[in-house]
């Protein structure tokens, strides 16, 4: 009689099996049912723990990030953080917004000289004569803030001012008569003068020493208040209650050019040294 013996590799086949999870019969849900003697042998070992075998460390190239956030910001490097409305419209020219402002006021020059001839529009006129001082304000806030500068805005910007408050002065002149008129004329040959003495210093260098000082500030502001309160009366003859405002804004017009008299000496009293120095050559 023969007996059977089993070949070397098919005992090992089944030696294995019966190693993997604790018992063959335990691969495939615990039955031998349908199981195959070729079952996955154990899982090879990774190949950082094969003897001998060279270790390869991955290397990261650093990726460039590139923002697409929106257009480069042209505002100064001093600059805040966008806030909530430059986020909204990242593509508005904000660089621009004041010389859109001083655009604006010059614009509305014309429009409330013609309102101020039509019967009725007095409250009209006067609100557009202070929405425009408020922008003479604002646009130089916004260019501090955002750290940005124009040499067209730098020049249109007192210019703007000047036909303003000039128009203004000329239209309630030619209305009220010499109580009126006489404060009209000190501010507008204030201004005149000024702007003169700053036109000489610039020549020479010196414009620094006749920039707009506090007095200064408050002269304008002064000025524009009591034009603001003196184009919105009717008439100081008319019964409404904005009639009323005639006495308060003539009495803060005639402040405006008594202040208007002591900035104008302050910058004619820090130039006199190159002023009588010019006269001596």
């Amino acid at each position: 009689s023969s007996s059977f013996v089993p070949r070397a590799p098919l005992v090992r086949v089944l030696h294995n099996n019966l190693a993997y999870n604790g018992s063959y019969l335990g691969v495939k849900g615990g039955s031998d049912e349908g199981q195959s003697l070729e079952q996955p042998l154990n899982p090879p070992p990774p190949a950082s723990e094969i003897e001998g075998e060279p270790q390869v460390a991955a290397v990261v190239e650093p990726v460039a990030v590139v923002d697409l956030g929106g257009p480069p910001s042209l505002l100064g490097p001093n600059a805040p953080p966008p806030g909530f409305l430059r986020k909204t419209l990242p593509s508005f020219p904000w660089h621009q917004l004041p010389n859109y402002l001083t655009y604006a006021r010059c614009l509305a020059i014309p429009a409330f000289a013609i309102l101020f001839y039509r019967p009725g529009c007095h409250i009209l006129t006067g609100i557009l004569f202070a929405l425009a001082s408020f922008t003479d304000w604002l646009d130089g806030y916004l260019a501090r803030r955002w750290d940005i500068t124009s040499v067209f805005g730098a020049f249109l910007d007192p210019v703007a001012d000047k036909l303003m408050v000039s128009t203004s002065l000329i239209l309630l002149a030619g209305r009220y008569g010499g109580l009126v008129a006489v404060p009209a004329a000190i501010i507008l040959a204030r201004e005149i003068a000024v702007s003169a003495l700053r036109e000489w210093m610039a020549q020479r260098g010196q414009r620094d020493v006749v920039k707009v000082g506090l007095q200064g500030k408050i002269k304008t502001a002064l000025t524009m208040v009591a034009l603001t309160v003196l184009l919105l009366v009717p008439s100081p003859q008319d019964t409404a209650f904005l009639s009323k405002l005639y006495n308060p804004g003539v009495a803060l017009l005639y402040l405006s050019s008594l202040v208007t008299i002591t900035s104008g000496s302050v910058y004619f009293i820090a130039a006199l040294p190159l002023l009588k120095g010019a006269d001596s050559r």
